[in-house]
């Protein structure tokens, strides 16, 4: 199963289709506010936001789809990273309410060596975030720090803690085909 990749697996103009999509629902957006501290009542009530929204009911918070998004993109793009650099830009298209089901899919926009250490990368990739209607709802740019192969094989890094790739470990049951 693959789980992240490495700097050479990425190519640039590669679209990565996050699969399976989430479909939000009040509870999901409600937590997240009372996580968050986000008590605007346009996200909490729902009276507020049908009689004085352009809306007409309560609207998810951004950046909790942003953040739903940032998830879906870990197995395709930041499950080896090193490190989150940058979060370059970020844009909300459009509403999400509840009931919307959230997709996502990542573009490799450029990628290049990093100048101060070879055994790794910097990958710079585009998340689109859209409703299953196809409306995109949100947009968002950032540079990832990935390990090249070299430092997957010097360091033992991307197999699971107590395993290494391609082999079973002494004691531990192997999963079944």
């Amino acid at each position: 199963m693959q789980f992240g990749r490495t700097y050479e697996e990425f190519e640039v103009g590669a679209v990565y289709k996050h699969w399976p999509g989430k479909t939000v629902t009040e509870y999901d957006d409600h937590l997240f506010c009372l996580l968050t501290m986000n008590h605007h009542p346009l996200h909490m009530d729902a009276n507020y936001a049908e009689k004085t929204t352009d809306f007409g009911k309560n609207v998810v918070v951004g950046n909790y789809i942003y953040s739903l998004l940032l998830g879906m993109s870990v197995p395709d793009v930041s499950g080896k990273a090193i490190a989150n650099l940058e979060i370059e830009s970020l844009r909300h298209i459009a509403p999400t309410f509840h009931g919307d089901t959230i997709y996502g899919e990542t573009t490799v926009l450029d990628k290049w060596p990093s100048k101060s250490k070879d055994d790794r990368g910097i990958v710079y990739v585009e998340t689109k975030g859209y409703k299953q209607d196809g409306t995109v709802v949100c947009i968002f740019r950032r540079k990832v720090m990935v390990p090249t192969e070299t430092y997957i094989k010097e360091r033992g890094k991307g197999a699971p803690p107590g395993r290494q790739a391609g082999g079973e470990q002494p004691g531990r049951p192997t999963p079944l085909s």
